[in-house]
C-alpha cells in the first residue's frame, strides 16, 4: 500500500496521526465486512431458492417469477439486487420486494427478517406458521421461534441452520445438499 507523506503538521503530533489512522482502518474493516457478510448472505439466499421445493399452487402461474422479500430496512443495502435480481432458480425468475407491513408478505416464497425484527420475530413467524414461504433471519433464537433458516457468523463466516420441522409444516421440501451444508438440522431426518 502507498502512503503519502505527511505535511509538517501531522510530523508534530505523531498520537493524532496514529489515532486517526487506526479508525480510519477500524471503520473501513468493518464496513468491509457488514458489506461483505450480507453479499454472502445474498449468495446464500438465491442457493435456498434453488435448492427448496415449493408446492405448485403457492407458485404464481402468471408470471413465473419467485419472489424474494425483506421485512423493513433493507439490510442488504442493494446487494440482493446485485447478487440475486432477475437471475432464475429452476424455471422461475427471481423478484426481490422490500416490504414495509407483515401483511404484505402473502406472496412471498421467501421472507428474510433481519436484525431489525428482532422482538417481533415469534409474532411474526406464529403470524406465517404453515404458509409455504421460507422464512430465513439472523436473529438468535429464530429457529425455536418457528423460522426454518437462521444465518449466523461463526469465525468471520456465515454459516446456517435449518429447523426442518417448520419447513415441512409449510409443505416445503428443503433438498439434501441444503441439509448437508448446513451446520445444524432441528427435527426431521437428514436425508
Amino acid at each position: 500500500m502507498r502512503m503519502k507523506r505527511l505535511g509538517r503538521s501531522a510530523r508534530c503530533n505523531p498520537s493524532i496521526v496514529a489515532l486517526l489512522l487506526a479508525l480510519l482502518a477500524a471503520t473501513s474493516a468493518s464496513a468491509q465486512s457488514y458489506a461483505d457478510e450480507y453479499r454472502v448472505k445474498a449468495a446464500f439466499l438465491f442457493h435456498f431458492a434453488q435448492l427448496v421445493d415449493w408446492p405448485a399452487d403457492s407458485l404464481s402461474a402468471v408470471d413465473n417469477s419467485l419472489v424474494l422479500c425483506t421485512l423493513g430496512a433493507d439490510s442488504f443495502q442493494g446487494a440482493l439486487e446485485s447478487t440475486v435480481e432477475g437471475k432464475t432458480a429452476g424455471t422461475r425468475i427471481i423478484r426481490i420486494r422490500h416490504l414495509k407491513q407483515p401483511e404484505e408478505a402473502q406472496g412471498c416464497q421467501i421472507l428474510f427478517l433481519g436484525k431489525a425484527q428482532g422482538s417481533r420475530i415469534p409474532l411474526l413467524l406464529a403470524n406465517l406458521r404453515s404458509a409455504p414461504i421460507l422464512t430465513v433471519g439472523e436473529t438468535p433464537g429464530f429457529l425455536g421461534a418457528g423460522g426454518m433458516i437462521c444465518f449466523r457468523v461463526e469465525n468471520n463466516k456465515v454459516r446456517f441452520d435449518i429447523n426442518l420441522d417448520a419447513a415441512e409444516s409449510a409443505r416445503l421440501k428443503i433438498g439434501s445438499r441444503l441439509l448437508f451444508l448446513a451446520q445444524i438440522v432441528l427435527g426431521g431426518q437428514r436425508k
